[in-house]
């Protein structure tokens, strides 16, 4: 049998080319993504719930009446010994008044003196005075360790099962 010849590869025309020339490489096909992005919607939402709840009013004729509390009761002033923390300008510490508002004079800054005058007024308004409670009124703007100064003072009297009640107003 006679000898076949090895078969030659086949060559491809553009193998001369040079890179620029050669023809370009068949695309993927473009697959459409169905993803949805709902950022501006959120944001549409959340203008759309702003602006109904800033423009919205509460019907009046619904205000629902509530019932008085059954457990709690109310401090009575004439039977608390009444200290009022008061906010001073600028840097200085609150003022303790010993009065129901910032009537009187304040009384002093230094801490020992006004521990001092805190332990003899409530002492004296529960042994002497018939009182059963103590009650703090502090502003609205006092820093709360100026009101527990006050509190830890009374804690300081020699006077057995305080009734610490702690009250904040607004100011005018």
């Amino acid at each position: 049998m006679p000898e076949q010849p090895a078969a030659v590869p086949p060559t491809d025309p553009t193998d001369d080319l040079p890179l620029d020339d050669a023809p370009p490489l068949p695309r993927k096909p473009f697959k459409d993504t169905a993803d949805l992005d709902i950022t501006p919607m959120i944001d549409v939402v959340f203008l759309l719930l702003i602006f109904f709840l800033v423009s919205s009013t509460p019907d009046q004729d619904t205000s629902v009446e509530l019932p008085p509390a059954q457990y709690g009761q109310g401090v009575s002033q004439q039977t608390s010994v009444i200290f009022t923390v008061a906010k001073r300008e600028g840097d200085r510490p609150a003022a303790v008044y010993l009065a129901d508002g910032a009537v009187g004079s304040p009384l002093p800054d230094d801490p020992k003196q006004q521990e001092a005058a805190v332990v003899e007024a409530v002492e004296k308004g529960f042994l002497g005075g018939g009182k059963t409670s103590v009650l703090i009124k502090a502003a609205r703007d006092v820093k709360e360790a100026a009101v527990y100064q006050v509190a830890r003072a009374i804690g300081k009297a020699e006077i057995e099962d305080v009734k610490l009640h702690v009250a904040v107003f607004e100011e005018d």
